[in-house]
């Protein structure tokens, strides 16, 4: 790693030509995955990425480039190469302050437990799913683990590093009928180390993966229609990460390319409707103690009883926008240049009970899980498939449904929102954008949207 003094030169040789603003990122990440397919190991694989990334800014224009050499030498070059973009004056580098304790609370580091340990976990949870009956066909687990170390330094004296330290584990069945194969999945993510099997009870994850793969292999297919749908909390938050969180991501908002451009202070939704994303919810599969641009990580408020309040800013959309930055500046590696992103994105939770909400739903679509799907950020328009669906009829949950879509609009099923129970939970993905794939969490309590359309190619029983 770079002495200080070091990057203090490179700062300064940054601005020679007009830059206003110079930022170095620093990374050393290692990261492995095991696999168990049926109870035999299939892979094992360890990965080191290592590397410098540089971003110079005048005004809103930026240039980025970045080397896997992290030598006084090769970064110097990087930042030659990159400084003749720009012309001008001069601008003082601030000297560099001094880095802020972060939060590592891990238990059990990556390197801490054996390969065979882990292999041994996840060999009995995938013949768990694979016993569980006879027509399952596959059980797969899998175990991902990352630990990045980095370090940030900027021409305003910022100075700061952070370790993160993940684990994913994946649980999937596959089941096969007269021809029918279907199949369940779940991926628990946590900002910890080992001990998220201490934390996760993965053996009742496993046989809900397995009992829902062998339900969806009698489950009707959905016949289109529009109707009540419930969506059940945790990965059902999905929908608000992706129409709504995108949205208002300054990624999109600095180009005028969201819905919800120049609509703070002005109603976005139901009354019900608050929600926040938050940086550093302890032990949160998206949680970080500093961004990617070394700036804390905070709870930001987005929607209050339906008003939009805020938005997620990085530094240098916070110059065009004229606004501050909220701790949102995030990048997959040293390759990416920073950009607005989500960490643990959800719907606060409300005062309703989720028996009530069924109760009080005569007909209706319940999504228990969801599974993929697509959006577009510019309107906020979203299909996602329902990977476990059921009915709901006279305020029961009755027949088990397939292959249901949900269609619609980010902001138009923000204003349909008419329950919000209290149970909150969050869901863990791996978020695609401009700065690469991040891991996020989506959340929500159980949540009743009043009329949403749900595609399927059945026929109405």
């Amino acid at each position: 790693m770079l002495k200080k003094t070091e990057i203090q030169e490179l700062l300064n040789e940054a601005l020679l030509t007009g830059a206003d603003f110079a930022e170095i990122f620093l990374e050393d990440t290692e990261s492995s995955s095991i696999r168990v397919t049926s109870g035999d190991v299939t892979s094992i694989d360890r990965a080191n990425v290592h590397g410098a990334g540089v971003r110079l800014i005048q005004g809103v224009d930026e240039v980025y480039g970045f080397t896997n050499h992290v030598s006084y030498e090769s970064i110097l070059g990087v930042v030659k190469n990159l400084r003749v973009s720009f012309s001008g004056e001069l601008t003082k580098v601030k000297s560099l302050g001094e880095k802020k304790p972060y939060t590592d609370n891990i238990k059990k580091p990556m390197n801490s437990v054996s390969v065979e340990e882990k292999s041994v976990v996840l060999q009995s949870l995938s013949n768990q799913i694979k016993n569980y009956d006879a027509r399952i066909v596959q059980a797969i687990t899998m175990m991902l683990e990352t630990e990045q170390n980095i370090l940030v330094a900027n021409s305003e004296g910022v100075y700061q590093d952070d370790k993160r330290t993940y684990t994913r584990v994946m649980l999937m069945a596959v089941a096969q009928e007269n021809g029918v194969m279907q199949q369940a999945y779940e991926g628990p993510g946590r900002y910890m180390g080992f001990e998220i099997f201490d934390a996760v009870d993965m053996k009742s994850l496993a046989d809900e993966v397995a009992k829902s793969a062998i339900m969806l292999l009698s489950a009707e297919d959905m016949t289109a229609q529009v109707m009540p749908v419930v969506l059940h909390n945790g990965f059902g938050g999905v929908i608000f990460h992706e129409a709504c969180g995108h949205p208002l991501e300054a990624t999109a908002v600095a180009k005028g390319l969201s819905p919800f451009v120049g609509k703070l202070g002005q109603k976005v939704g139901s009354d019900l409707v608050t929600a926040y994303d938050d940086g550093n919810v302890e032990g949160a599969w998206g949680r970080l103690s500093y961004d990617d641009e070394g700036k804390e990580t905070q709870k930001n408020l987005l929607i209050e009883n339906g008003v939009l309040k805020g938005y997620l800013i990085d530094y240098r959309n916070a110059r065009k926008m004229n606004m501050d930055t909220t701790g949102s500046g995030r990048r997959q590696s040293y390759k990416f240049s920073p950009t607005s992103r989500m960490n643990s994105t959800y719907i606060a939770p409300g005062k309703d009970k989720f028996e009530d909400i069924i109760k009080d739903t005569k007909y209706g679509l319940f999504a228990r899980k969801l599974g993929g799907g697509t959006v577009v950020p510019a309107t906020g328009e979203f299909n996602f498939a329902v990977q476990e669906g059921y009915m709901i009829e006279d305020g029961k949950l009755t027949r088990p449904v397939r292959g249901a879509m949900l269609i619609g609009h980010g902001k138009d099923v923000l204003f349909k929102i008419d329950k919000v129970s209290d149970n909150l939970e969050f869901g863990q993905g791996m978020c695609g954008s401009l700065s690469g794939s991040i891991p996020v969490d989506v959340g929500q309590p159980t949540i009743r949207v009043s009329s949403m359309t749900v595609g399927g190619s059945g026929g109405k029983k």
